[in-house]
């Protein structure tokens, strides 16, 4: 009775530390939600005429973000946009006595892809500074919107794909060129061929960098006239304008798709295709590609090295050194690791592969500069022991007598590990895949110094040979929240931004988690039946 007793204090103490971890998480989604999802929410525009206490009147046009009264003064919050031609983002007025405010219906919000948001009136569109009429403004606008878009995407595509495929060719050509001249079989016919096909190939980059230009070109005709809150009149390019709408004559439903507008366009938009500047399609491109490719380098090394601590090395001073070894390493801070990386990987390896094989393209390195390669090796070293570890406790579960039936039914030991053994791991191996796929996808500090930049001009997959272009820097959403919170030049605008990226980085590892835990689940129930 006294056993079932403490046996019974054990398992509420264990319910109870697992629901305050359930609620501390859950307390942790909510945060970033509410701080984050309520940047793409339409909030309302006020125009204000403060009376400060000493000087004239003042107007504000712009987001009421707080406000509070001390005494007879108001103290008022605005996000006031306009950041390139008026105030910073944000403004702290104080008002004697509470402010005069209205909420103007025909105020727009127009969402800019540099500068921040722009607060004011709708006076007129222009096409080459001619005046476009219409009976409703603001499906002129849209319609125009979506056509600047469609030529933004059709200037990027010639941009990222034509002509990158085309210099591509070039420079396969040359290199072809330069390894005959090297050999000595650059003969006058082989010379005159590539001769003709260099200018083909310079013909058609001719020809679409003039399509490209003409498209850039038809991109920049439309701008619109917007007077701000002290009449002043200013000409915005709808090239640089995401989306522009009314938030003070928008319905609930309205509101509602626009938001979703808004987090899809924060999702799936690029700075590379003329997106908007916070779009995090690529950094979530880097992130979940780097973790793929950790994933794949981390998993046969580390299941390698667990196999060959508890089946084949036996227990003596070699093996005790190893795992001890494997333990410290678990402990290494991952700045440490970074410098590592730089140092062996992209120094020593890559500096070693540029002189062996891109010895023409030198002193301009290919392989000995921080790149994707190295970031996903970097941090499938700094996850190996947790792999190793996981691995070999999930042998260490398997009964001895499976192998020993195994082995006197005939089988070799290779053939008992191969079939009998490593089955029957595999969900502790995916256990050690996740843990390591946790710590992987959160890593920041070693990414600086090993291939993660704050902007990059591809993506490491594009439409060219080889397609997946290992050499190449890359964003990650790590790094992207650590800008913005640090490095930003205006955190008050970009802080509700820290918290959405924040939610999506929790939301792709727990992704990555839940599927391989499903997997986990799947093979556990398959091979089940195999124990004892």
């Amino acid at each position: 009775m006294k056993a079932m007793r403490q046996n019974d204090r054990w398992r509420w103490l264990t319910a109870g530390a697992v629901a305050v971890c359930l609620l501390a998480f859950a307390l942790l989604i909510g945060l970033l939600g509410w701080q984050g999802l309520r940047a793409f929410w339409p909030h309302p525009v006020d125009q204000y005429l403060f009376q400060p206490p000493e000087g004239a009147a003042v107007a504000v046009l712009g987001e009421t973000v707080q406000q509070q009264q001390h005494g007879s003064r108001w103290h008022y919050t605005v996000k006031t946009g306009n950041r390139d031609f008026a105030a910073p983002d944000f403004r702290l007025l104080v008002s004697e006595g509470a402010a005069k405010t209205r909420r103007p219906a025909d105020a727009i919000v127009l969402q800019r892809r540099s500068g921040g948001n722009a607060y004011g009136w709708l006076i007129e569109m222009r096409e080459d500074n001619e005046v476009l009429t219409a009976r409703n403004r603001n499906t002129l606008l849209q319609q125009r919107l979506r056509q600047v878009h469609e030529q933004l995407r059709q200037a990027s595509e010639i941009r990222r794909i034509d002509m990158a495929r085309v210099n591509a060719q070039l420079d396969a050509l040359q290199l072809q060129a330069e390894a005959q001249r090297r050999n000595r079989t650059f003969t006058p016919e082989v010379e005159s061929e590539y001769e003709a096909n260099r200018a083909a190939l310079q013909r058609r980059f001719s020809a679409l960098a003039q399509q490209l230009t003409l498209v850039q070109q038809a991109s920049q005709r439309d701008t619109l006239v917007l007077r701000d809150v002290h009449g002043q009149d200013h000409l915005i390019p709808l090239a640089n304008v995401v989306d522009a709408w009314y938030p003070n004559a928008m319905s609930l439903g309205e509101k509602a798709q626009h938001f979703l507008r808004q987090l899809g366009q924060f999702v799936s938009d690029s700075p590379l295709d003329g997106g908007s500047e916070n779009g995090t399609f690529p950094a979530i491109f880097g992130t979940v590609l780097m973790v793929l490719l950790m994933s794949v380098m981390v998993m046969p090394l580390g299941v390698i090295a667990a196999v060959w601590l508890h089946e084949y090395a036996g227990r003596n001073a070699l093996t005790r050194l190893v795992r001890i070894a494997v333990v410290n390493l678990a402990g290494v801070p991952s700045i440490v690791y970074g410098v590592f990386g730089l140092g062996f990987f992209v120094w020593l390896v890559g500096g070693t592969l540029d002189q062996l094989f891109f010895a023409s393209t030198l002193p301009n390195p290919t392989f000995g500069t921080p790149g994707l390669l190295w970031a996903a090796l970097t941090l499938a070293l700094l996850t190996l022991p947790v792999v190793i570890v996981a691995t070999e406790e999930g042998l260490s579960r398997i009964p001895d007598n499976l192998r020993q039936g195994s082995l006197a039914l005939g089988a070799t030991q290779a053939e008992t590990l191969w079939r009998v053994v490593l089955p029957l791991a595999v969900p502790a191996m995916l256990t050690g895949l996740i843990l390591a796929v946790a710590r992987a996808a959160g890593e920041t500090a070693p990414l600086m110094l090993v291939g993660v930049v704050k902007m990059v001009p591809e993506l490491p997959v594009d439409a060219v040979f080889p397609y997946l272009h290992l050499d190449r820097k890359f964003m990650h959403l790590g790094f992207q929240i650590y800008d913005l919170a640090f490095q930003s030049p205006n955190i008050d605008a970009d802080r509700p931004l820290v918290y959405a990226t924040a939610l999506l980085l929790v939301a792709i590892v727990l992704s990555l988690n839940v599927l391989a835990m499903a997997l986990r689940h799947r093979l556990r129930e398959r091979y089940r039946l195999m124990l004892p």
